[in-house]
């Protein structure tokens, strides 16, 4: 999947650490680079009360799309370590995965993140406004949750959809 591209794809951007919503700003301003942070709303202490603060879905990661000729424009950006891929070549991420997660943070579902999964069965969300939304089944009641992967980085999100929104894959 790596290797000399003409168009943009979409590449995991390794930040450092508590840097993610910086490396979105730098790489924001710069005009071949397309970058998505999702987030998740978290309750945290503040000193004697509790607030809610918007925090990254998947610590350490930003993702960035850009053209592969263009990727010194983000390595240089305050904040990266790298981009991540197998021997340390970058890798780009399939524009499902990343249309699959965007789906999820602007929809009214409620996510929280999840740790990475490797069993259960593949799933299609086919109703709703993650229709067409693939990941894994993880528990099956009255509602289901399912499992959206973003592969490259291990890292997770878990949805609660209503099990007739739900087909195996």
């Amino acid at each position: 999947m790596s290797g000399v591209l003409p168009d943009p794809r979409w590449y995991a951007v390794r930040t450092r650490s508590r840097h993610e919503k910086r490396v979105r700003d730098e790489l924001g301003g710069r005009p071949s680079v397309e970058v998505f942070l999702p987030l998740y709303h978290r309750w945290s202490w503040w000193g004697d009360r509790m607030k809610q603060v918007d925090a990254p879905l998947f610590p350490g990661y930003c993702f960035a799309q850009f053209r592969y000729a263009d990727r010194l424009v983000v390595l240089k950006a305050f904040g990266v370590i790298d981009l991540v891929g197998p021997g340390g070549r970058p890798e780009w991420i399939p524009e499902a995965e990343i249309d699959g997660v965007r789906a999820l943070v602007e929809s009214k579902f409620r996510y929280d993140p999840h740790p990475f999964l490797t069993e259960g069965a593949e799933v299609e969300v086919v109703r709703g406004p993650l229709s067409g939304t693939r990941g894994r089944l993880v528990r099956k009641d009255r509602s289901i949750r399912v499992v959206l992967s973003v592969n490259l980085i291990r890292q997770s999100v878990s949805v609660e959809v209503p099990a007739a929104d739900v087909a195996p894959v």
